[in-house]
């Protein structure tokens, strides 16, 4: 597969499944990205089956999703651009009446305090079967016209809840040793390259650390990484965090606990709602942000991992972020906020450079996190599409904001940009 440049829209949460079929607001959103110069937009997030479903707006591998995923595909190379899918089960991060009225599964047994739910761990026959399912989706895929799926290995979702101690606790063979733990993603790993033939790429997002005391560190994450690499995928994403533990180090900066809070249905989410009132920062702690926050650790990887593509993602916000991960020897980019905010941003950072000769345009997106505080419930939208927003809303956006043009100037005179 060959893009016709090195910048990807990352698989960033949409929201625009209703039903868990898609929408015509997700067509149009990817045919927007991929109309904005992208050499490859990405689809986010669907399950391999019903179990893995962690919110209603996803979706999952079903027939009745076949047809608007072709219209998306079809619309995307229309423009010149390529398209891909993220593949991956949630694992505990559900609920019995989102992932189709059964007991949420996981790398072990366990209590859910996000839904709350109990959880069960998965017993040797079910990883199997889900193993085969990652790879019948890549036919499923195929048939939708999607040139690539992206394996999410990474997050906290089950493939990473296998990976993690924190979450595996398991005494059989697929738990305790790192050679244990990376059991399941190679069983996966095997189903989907066999499936994916000659006529599909495969890229896998893993994470470089877990974010905690007690969760992956580099050291294990580089090991993952060079298994990952012995399967034959045709790149690695770079990645970090636990969804349910360390989101904010996914993401960087702080959650907009107001507006968070603000949008989630009272009754749905009460327990949610209360835990933020109660203690929000406590419960999703603030990662100050910096642009190319993942940077310094992806390097190590570039170092220690040779002769395979390796996709960087994390704090992309200008011309001058893109060329630098270049010149570290990272061969492709992922970005989500700033193509939120502007799907045309790539055809931007063209534009300047043949009207100024310089690298030096830059995102307006200034990082308060409102998509993101936004589509745990709504569709993912930048606050400057949002009309009436409420005033709390629109002062929690503009003291983020704030905050992060003040750490970026800080960085600027310091020469850490």
């Amino acid at each position: 597969m060959t893009l016709r440049n090195r910048t990807i829209r990352s698989s960033a949460f949409e929201n625009m499944c209703p039903g868990n079929v898609p929408s015509q607001a997700l067509i149009d959103y990817h045919t927007s990205v991929a109309k904005g110069g992208v050499g490859m937009t990405s689809v986010a997030y669907c399950s391999v089956d019903r179990s893995g479903v962690s919110f209603d707006g996803q979706l999952y591998v079903h027939d009745e999703a076949k047809e608007g995923l072709k219209k998306l595909t079809e619309s995307v190379h229309a423009q010149g651009a390529k398209v891909s899918i993220q593949l991956g089960h949630c694992g505990n991060m559900t609920h019995r009446y989102t992932c189709g009225g059964k007991t949420p599964v996981g790398a072990s047994s366990g209590l859910n305090l996000y839904s709350p739910t109990f959880v069960r761990g998965l017993k040797v026959d079910e990883i199997h079967t889900i193993a085969r399912h990652f790879g019948e989706a890549v036919d499923w895929c195929r048939d939708c016209g999607f040139d690539c799926v992206e394996i999410h290995a990474g997050h906290g979702y089950l493939i990473s809840q296998f990976l993690s101690p924190y979450t595996n606790h398991r005494k059989d063979e697929y738990g305790g040793a790192l050679q244990n733990r990376m059991r399941m993603m190679d069983e996966v790993l095997d189903e989907v390259m066999e499936h994916a033939r000659t006529d599909m790429a495969v890229i896998v997002k893993m994470n470089m650390f877990d974010g905690f005391r007690g969760g992956m560190q580099v050291d294990e994450c580089l090991e993952v990484a060079k298994r990952i690499k012995s399967h034959g995928v045709h790149g690695i994403v770079l990645s970090a965090g636990f969804v349910s533990r360390a989101p904010m180090v996914i993401l960087g900066g702080a959650m907009p606990l107001r507006t968070l809070a603000h949008y989630m249905n009272p009754w749905k989410f009460w327990w949610l709602k209360a835990g933020i009132a109660v203690g929000g920062r406590l419960l999703i702690p603030t990662v100050p942000y910096k642009e190319t926050y993942f940077l310094d650790t992806a390097r190590i990887f570039r170092k220690e991992i040779p002769d395979i593509p390796l996709i960087y993602v994390g704090g992309i916000q200008s011309r001058e972020n893109c060329e630098t991960v270049l010149g570290e020897g990272f061969e492709l980019i992922q970005m989500a906020h700033v193509l939120v905010r502007d799907p045309e941003f790539v055809n931007h950072m063209r534009e300047d450079e043949q009207k100024t000769g310089g690298l030096s345009y830059r995102s307006s997106c200034a990082r308060s996190n409102y998509c993101v505080g936004r589509m745990y419930t709504l569709d993912m939208k930048c606050h400057e599409c949002v009309e009436d927003l409420p005033c709390s809303l629109r002062k929690e956006i503009e003291k983020a904001e704030k905050v992060n043009r003040e750490r970026l100037a800080e960085a600027t005179v310091e020469g850490k940009v």
